[in-house]
């Protein structure tokens, strides 16, 4: 029955694809605007959905219940306060990356400060995707499939080898669906996984507070806070191994900053849309979203506790564990098909946003006289090459110490908070030179990865630190160094209208106060004990 609904939905969806697919065929894939920015075509609906299914997928699902499982609603931090930092985007950064015409984030590093700058932070952004975003995405998907549908025990296989098969499996239909529609394509589709992810995930909560409560989801709900009140608390320790509450204004904010204001494979959907109206409706309609995406990729971990005890080891086996314990069989393929759907959204995403690096950074300057088709057409190579390593290193993220979310967050930090810096920079400052651009990345990924090797420090409360001691590096070397003169952006005509949207202030200033209301509802002065 799981398996029949699956491939129903499944199909329902295809549908859905073929007729958007006929729909976006004027967008011209041999072109590379075409294949990495979807023509520039883009709605506010449709970047909200790309975005959300491109951050959105069961590394997250996965890895925040597993983390809210073992410590509480302090975890919602990444979600909620996430809507802080795509104000930001909406408000400050993309009109800005709009005005200087760019295709990618390290084009703005390239006009600001140089070349070799810009392929210093292209090569970092393609080492995390390639070695830890992209082979989670997989792994994490592959997981849930796996306990939904016992995989391995239908071939009679380790569970692991089960994974490898699902992960690669995945990733080559991911291919084929990048390779097929673009970023266009991949965005319409996406609005539809979106609203099924949606709904799915609400379902779970749903569902598994009326399991705890016997039928009831008030008494669900109140059985949480007799049993775990502390666990309602959005604000954790100060030694906390997951989100100290120091760092929802520092480390976690900064982090927040870089993920969407200065990550390619989201600014990439937002710079996609038609004008800056568009983009600035579609983040902000995901900054909405974010608020409460809590609901569902992070209480459901407090819920699995109350239902499972702490007997769930590793913790990112709760969400799994919860899903077939209270999801009815007919409904395990619809679910499935959702998540498979999640997990193609976030792994296209982010490896178009990995080739569009490689290949506009890389192979375009460095080949000379070459046309727009062809590189497109090695874009698509360099599509197939990453897709599969990605999808053959996901079954060794079992050997991770941490959890899901926990990998992929400590890798960001190789290099997010100097690229975060010299964006600010970049955009304030007259004097910030290339120079001390490159001497803070080495600088910072030296002292980073020595935090995170040698010392027991978490790396919320490092980058609470680091991104300040970057800023200063970047103005002292900058401010006494060589060639210290003012520096003008050249005259570039942007590609897209740039009259913003007349309700961004108002729309902005309600999610602002949602964020604070939010986070008095999960605490001592709401229903946290």
């Amino acid at each position: 029955m799981g398996l029949l609904s699956f491939i129903i939905f499944t199909v329902i969806v295809a549908g859905i694809w073929l007729y958007a697919y006929t729909r976006s065929r004027k967008v011209n894939l041999s072109s590379s605007e075409g294949l990495f920015l979807g023509g520039r075509s883009l709605t506010g609906i449709t970047i909200a959905g790309s975005i959300v299914m491109t951050n959105l997928s069961t590394e997250q699902i996965v890895g925040q219940n597993g983390q809210s499982y073992e410590t509480g609603m302090e975890v919602m931090g990444w979600e909620v306060t996430a809507a802080v930092a795509i104000v930001a985007l909406a408000l400050i950064f993309l009109p800005k990356y709009l005005k200087y015409g760019v295709d990618t984030v390290t084009d703005f590093i390239e006009i600001r400060f140089d070349t070799t700058t810009k392929r210093i932070a292209s090569l970092l952004f393609i080492f995390t995707y390639v070695v830890s975003f992209l082979p989670v995405v997989l792994y994490s998907g592959s997981l849930v499939f796996n306990q939904i549908f016992s995989i391995d025990e239908l071939l009679g296989v380790h569970s692991l080898v089960a994974i490898a098969l699902i992960s690669v499996i995945t990733g080559i239909i991911g291919l084929l669906y990048l390779l097929i529609g673009g970023l266009r394509l991949s965005a319409f589709s996406d609005t539809v996984y979106g609203i099924g992810l949606l709904i799915a995930g609400l379902a779970i909560p749903f569902l598994a507070l009326l399991a705890l409560g016997d039928g009831g989801i008030l008494a669900g709900f109140e059985t949480i806070r007799a049993n775990t009140p502390e666990k309602l608390s959005s604000f954790g320790a100060v030694n906390s191994e997951m989100v100290p509450w120091p760092t929802l204004f520092l480390g976690l904010f900064f982090n927040n900053l870089f993920f969407w204001c200065t990550n390619q494979m989201i600014v990439q959907k937002a710079l996609a849309g038609r004008d800056l109206k568009e983009g600035q409706k579609g983040a902000l309609y995901v900054g909405i979203f974010k608020i409460f995406g809590a609901l569902f990729l992070v209480f459901p971990g407090i819920i699995a506790y109350n239902m499972f005890g702490d007997s769930v080891a590793p913790a990112d086996n709760a969400y799994p564990m919860l899903v077939t314990a209270v999801l009815p069989e007919w409904a395990f393929g619809i679910f499935a098909a959702v998540i498979f759907g999640a997990i193609l959204s976030s792994f296209v995403g982010a490896l178009n946003a990995t080739t569009t690096l490689l290949t506009l950074d890389f192979y375009k300057p460095l080949k000379k006289n070459v046309t727009d088709k062809q590189v497109s057409r090695m874009g698509k190579v360099f599509t197939i090459a990453i897709g599969l390593t990605s999808a053959l290193i996901a079954p060794l993220i079992s050997f991770a110490p941490a959890g899901l979310f926990h990998v992929v967050q400590q890798f960001n930090g190789l290099y997010s908070m100097p690229l975060l810096a010299l964006i600010l920079l970049g955009f304030y400052s007259k004097y910030a030179t290339p120079f001390a651009a490159k001497v803070t990345f080495i600088f910072h990924i030296i002292v980073y990865g020595s935090s995170q090797l040698f010392t027991d420090i978490h790396y919320l409360y490092v980058f609470s630190v680091i991104l300040f001691v970057d800023v200063f590096l970047i103005w002292v070397i900058s401010r006494f160094g060589p060639n210290a003169t003012p520096f003008e952006f050249p005259k570039i005509e942007a590609k897209v209208d740039l009259t913003p949207w007349k309700h961004r202030k108002w729309v902005s200033a309600i999610i602002l106060i949602l964020v604070v209301g939010m986070y008095w509802f999960f605490s001592p002065m709401g229903i946290a004990k």
